[in-house]
């Protein structure tokens, strides 16, 4: 077996392992509390580096830095979609111990069409070498649109797979108990809830499409591509309880992922010219956009006549 195939191996093992504990650990609807959010987002940060060590072992440095970039692409990115989150659950009126079971089935979800994207534009980008030139400007552009567009809103009637689902199935108006479905006098009723995973997995297509190919700027190496962005998502609910609170305090943070999209976007370009931008280089300014856009936002957020202390 060869370095890759066994990192395939050890990666579809763990991840196995990790959604049995997660299924088995939540099978009924209850709010995650901060240090439970805080334990299992450590907990996933901590499986990522460790596969990274295991990829450096056995694929080398190259690799190793390759999927840590990722992942810390990947990882920034994924802030951007929690501010969504945040919004839908508002918006439906979804309580905490709902809001855990939408985002463990999204995040489900996501995982069938990371897969489905990420080989698809993979083969794309090595069948065209025009395609480097399109996704770069789409990173562009989102990038401009994230930093001056304004702010984001919610309208599920304008979304097309709430409309086909409200058209498939009765509603109920407000949400009764932890269930997506039930039969009611024969008939198959849906919950709120249902709607709201359907704007959830609907966000993270849209998602999907702006944040790997940000990947595809540093490999198009699929299981560099796919592990990273994987263990990116996988993260994503323990991090959004964790975050959820205090995400109004990071005021400047969207404007540093949109320079992480500009600069990946611009490089994407840039390879396509023939112009190589190291690995090493695309780390520093990525740290660097999000440190830049954290300080501020403390700054900024620090109350007037508030020592630093």
């Amino acid at each position: 077996m060869s370095g890759q195939s066994g990192m395939w191996a050890a990666f579809g093992l763990l991840m196995v392992i990790m959604l049995v504990i997660d299924l088995g650990m939540n099978r009924t609807a209850h709010a995650i509390s901060i240090r439970q959010a805080l334990t299992w987002s450590l907990i996933w940060v901590l499986l990522a580096l460790t596969f990274n060590v295991g990829i450096y072992v056995f694929l080398g440095k190259i690799k190793a830095l390759e999927f840590f970039t990722g992942y810390v692409i990947e990882k920034s990115l994924s802030v951007d979609n929690l501010f969504v989150f945040i919004m839908i659950f508002a918006y439906f009126k979804i309580r905490g111990e709902h809001q855990s079971r939408i985002l463990k089935w999204g995040i489900l979800g996501a995982l069938v069409l990371r897969a489905l994207f990420i080989f698809t534009g993979i083969e794309l980008l090595t069948a065209f070498h025009w395609m480097f030139y399109l996704f770069g400007a789409l990173l562009l552009f989102t990038a401009w649109k994230m930093a001056f567009g304004g702010e984001e809103e919610i309208h599920p009637d304008n979304n097309l797979l709430v409309r086909l689902a409200r058209k498939l199935f009765p509603f109920t108006k407000r949400v009764r108990g932890d269930w997506f479905f039930t039969r009611r006098k024969g008939l198959l009723v849906a919950s709120p809830l249902f709607l709201a995973l359907v704007m959830v997995e609907s966000s993270d297509v849209l998602f999907a499409i702006d944040s790997i190919p940000a990947v595809f700027a540093v490999t198009l190496d699929p299981f560099i591509v796919f592990t990273s962005n994987i263990f990116a998502i996988m993260g994503m609910r323990a991090l959004y309880f964790l975050l959820a609170s205090v995400m109004g305090m990071f005021v400047y943070l969207k404007l540093g992922i949109s320079s992480i999209l500009a600069f990946v976007g611009g490089k994407m370009i840039a390879t396509a010219m023939g112009v190589n931008i190291p690995i090493q280089v695309s780390l520093i300014v990525i740290f660097s956009c999000l440190a830049l856009a954290v300080a501020a936002s403390v700054l900024v957020s620090r109350k007037p006549g508030e020592d630093a202390c």
